[in-house]
């Protein structure tokens, strides 16, 4: 099986994270999120990793030659043209079965028998309150796909399919894709991935759900830090120690930071390299080489090699007053 990785976007709703650096490798709790989200994919040997890179590439390709010992290819996408403009870039690489990752969120999930599935293909789902801005999954009485639906605007299911997909036969979803592309089947001038599926389906091809219980989204900052508290409250904390100072579980602090005369924690992941001095922290992510001084964040993502400082204040407060900074 080879997994496929379309990385090619901007992450616009990520800047200022990703004005330098292309989502993908924004890090929480101690890794770049591509790392995370490989980390529940490689217990499952894929031959190869493809990965489809535009927006800052380079840095991708040079991260992930330097982390992973198996066969890697690159591809880009050189318009954002869509999700199925992106998998066609594939079609020289993959011949067989493979697993597409669109690797903009955090997620549990089983990819264990997938080959030995009777049908041509696995979305996986979940179930939300408000599926209005997802594609989601209609089930038939037999309990297989019977439509995908790209953000419907009056929803009929709450099954959201999350950016997971198991493809038995790749030829088989490149002949739909370019189906797709003649009869310009898009939204918002960009190609979906549900579209080609759904040609797929039409023509008898058999799809079935597999729902994840942990599906969480960086598509944000905010989001991003509630990403960052799952994975501190699931095993990627790490005790740490300060000069001076506490770190409060749960927290991730690289061995190569500096932490002085400050509390950090809990929910802060601290990347390699950076200093905290004087200073109180609480919810945040502080990345590589970061320098934080004299001030309270909470709430915040510090991105690397950046420089927050603030002055010392001295206050006499009288009884009863009330000073928010």
């Amino acid at each position: 099986m080879d997994v496929i990785l379309p990385v090619a976007g901007f992450g616009t709703r990520l800047r200022p994270h990703t004005w330098s650096k292309p989502k993908p490798l924004v890090s929480l709790a101690g890794k770049p999120m591509l790392e995370h989200v490989l980390d529940r994919v490689m217990p499952q040997n894929p031959e190869k990793l493809v990965f489809i890179t535009g927006y800052r590439g380079g840095q991708i390709e040079e991260w992930a030659r330097a982390a992973y010992d198996v066969p890697l290819e690159f591809v880009v996408q050189p318009q954002m043209l869509g999700q199925t403009d992106a998998i066609l870039r594939t079609r020289e690489l993959c011949h067989d079965d493979a697993l597409i990752l669109f690797p903009d969120m955090l997620f549990e999930a089983d990819f264990s028998g997938l080959a030995e599935l009777d049908v041509d293909g696995v979305a996986y789902t979940k179930e939300v309150d408000d599926p209005s801005s997802y594609g989601i999954a209609v089930l038939a009485d037999d309990g297989k796909i019977d439509k995908l639906i790209e953000k419907p605007s009056d929803p009929v299911s709450r099954l959201a399919v999350i950016g997971i997909y198991y493809i038995r036969n790749m030829p088989d979803l490149y002949a739909a894709i370019e189906r797709q592309i003649e009869m310009e089947l898009r939204t918002k001038d960009e190609y979906f991935l549900a579209d080609a599926l759904q040609l797929m389906m039409d023509d008898g091809k058999s799809f079935v759900t597999r729902n994840v219980p942990v599906w969480e989204d960086c598509g944000n900052s905010e989001a991003l830090l509630q990403t960052n508290r799952y994975l501190l409250d699931n095993g990627s904390a790490a005790n740490a120690s300060a000069t001076n100072g506490k770190v409060i579980q749960p927290s991730y602090v690289h061995q190569d930071a500096d932490i002085e005369g400050s509390v950090v924690g809990p929910y802060v992941s601290v990347g390699a390299g950076a200093s905290i001095r004087g200073s109180v922290v609480r919810d945040a992510i502080v990345e590589d080489s970061a320098h934080l001084e004299d001030v309270i964040v909470e709430h915040s993502v510090i991105g690397a090699n950046a420089e927050l400082t603030g002055t010392p204040l001295r206050f006499d407060v009288g009884e009863t007053s009330r000073i928010r900074l």
